[in-house]
């Protein structure tokens, strides 16, 4: 008898439990169904839906599409405003792009110091914030150690050459440039173009000041001889940041020929800049296509494009023209014994 009451009793408690495990199990299915309340900020469900389902669009794109007001202001509200600061930092540089600037540099392989000087300009261009594009022009040779140095400089270039055969070396230099600029207006690269003689020597500052040209920009250029004590200053004259007038380099003219100097072959090549987008879209700036006698001279329509508008042409710096953050060195190879230069500048070799 006691053995049958206690096996009851265990009928029981597990009766018990079972029951006490389904009532606890149907009550909580029915209550996950049960609403638990009403959100405190009605508007926020809606645009966060809004914000999940909107494409993603960049800030300088914001203006100019017809964006939600009420979904900014949420949005914004909703961010730390520890970062906001940050973020206004980010979003003016996306607003503002740094321009490109491109170098454009002719090379002449009867230089003996072509390649040294090739990598001291190279290393002042791989100091310069991108983007940069460096354009060297060179005669076609059988062996030529221009395209090693260009590999191992660390900077975005381009290595152009033609197989023209000239005497003038000035008619050779102003062909690199052309073809130089022929090769801008082909492929539409977009920035501001300086031509950089391998004798250049830059102050950093310049090539930032220069991504500030709209169009047409000028400033100084200094000139620096051993032979001479004092350097010869090229460039404009300007009063603010407006040009309006010239130093030309003249030495030999009497005093009533510099009227008649004409100033587009007198303007030092390095001492000015432009907008690469005068070379294919030059009625954005307000000037015609190119004249027949300028159609096949880039660097000649180029140079009358800025002496004929003066009201385009900014001086560099904007702040104080007169500033000088380019000089040009004149080197003496007479006397050097060059036939080997060594030079220790990516990995240099004896030539």
């Amino acid at each position: 008898m006691g053995s049958m009451d206690r096996s009851k009793k265990r009928v029981q408690l597990w009766k018990k439990a079972v029951v006490h495990f389904l009532l606890c199990f149907v009550m909580g299915f029915f209550t996950g169904f049960a609403p638990t309340g009403k959100p405190s900020y009605p508007g926020m469900i809606k645009s966060d839906m809004a914000l999940a389902n909107s494409p993603i669009i960049e800030p300088s794109q914001a203006g100019n599409l017809g964006i939600n007001r009420s979904l900014s202001e949420s949005t914004s509200l909703s961010k730390a405003p520890e970062n906001a600061e940050g973020e206004n930092e980010e979003v003016k540089i996306k607003l503002n792009p740094r321009r490109q600037v491109i170098i454009i540099t002719p090379t002449n392989d009867k230089d003996p110091l072509r390649g040294v000087l090739l990598r001291r300009t190279a290393n002042t261009l791989k100091l310069v914030p991108p983007p940069l594009l460096w354009i060297v022009v060179e005669s076609q040779l059988e062996s030529s150690d221009v395209s090693e140095i260009l590999r191992r400089t660390g900077v975005m270039y381009r290595h152009l050459v033609f197989k023209e055969n000239f005497t003038d070396i000035k008619a050779e230099t102003d062909h690199q440039r052309n073809l130089a600029l022929k090769h801008i207006e082909h492929h539409r690269l977009s920035g501001i173009v300086h031509f950089a003689g391998l004798s250049n020597v830059y102050d950093l500052s310049f090539f930032e000041e220069i991504r500030a040209i709209e169009a047409f920009g000028a400033w100084p250029l200094a000139k620096l001889s051993a032979k001479r004590k004092n350097a010869i200053i090229e460039g404009p004259v300007c009063q603010s940041s407006q040009v309006i007038g010239w130093h030309l380099r003249a030495p030999n003219a009497e005093a009533e020929e510099l009227a008649n100097i004409n100033i587009n072959d007198n303007i030092h090549i390095s001492s000015f800049g432009f907008n690469s987008s005068i070379l294919w879209d030059p009625e954005r700036w307000g000037r015609l296509s190119s004249t027949e006698g300028t159609k096949q001279n880039s660097l000649k329509f180029v140079k009358q494009a800025i002496t004929e508008d003066e009201t385009k042409l900014k001086g560099v710096p904007l702040d104080d023209c007169l500033k000088v953050n380019l000089w040009q060195l004149h080197f003496s190879t007479k006397t050097l014994p060059l036939s080997h230069v060594e030079d220790s500048s990516f990995g240099g070799r004896q030539r």
